[in-house]
């Protein structure tokens, strides 16, 4: 018999049954099959139909019902889910090529002097003047 080491799950790793999930997001089980069914937080599969979460699934749960608690509808939520999503895998991509970038400026021997671009950007609102 070999001796591996114990590696635990990752945070997407499906493990946790409905009533622990439940209990760790400070929701009902019930409130987990609605979301499931709209497809705000997607549950794993068992073999037999029963359902998994993972950690980020319970964040994402923990999320949910913040966001639900401050006034926001379902289908608000799930704009919003969709839309921080976008957010960071836009960032990544931003970091991705602003290495790219540094790599060839490293190539071809210049000077880069751009702004880091991948950190999170302040926005200015705009307000009409009071008369």
């Amino acid at each position: 018999m070999t001796d591996m080491p114990f590696t635990p799950p990752g945070p997407d790793a499906k493990v946790f049954v409905i009533s622990v999930a439940a209990e760790l997001s400070g929701l009902h089980p019930q409130t987990l099959r609605t979301y499931d069914r709209l497809g705000i937080v997607e549950a794993g599969r068992t073999g037999g139909g029963g359902r998994r979460y993972s950690l980020r699934d319970v964040e994402l749960l923990r999320t949910v019902a913040r966001l639900t608690a401050e006034g926001l509808g379902l289908e608000g939520v799930k704009r919003v889910i969709a839309l921080e999503n976008q957010v960071l895998a836009l960032q990544q991509k931003v970091a991705e090529l602003q290495t790219e970038l540094a790599a060839a400026h490293h190539a071809l021997g210049t000077v880069q002097n751009l702004p880091v671009l991948a950190q999170q950007t302040q926005l200015t609102v705009w307000r009409r003047p009071s008369r």
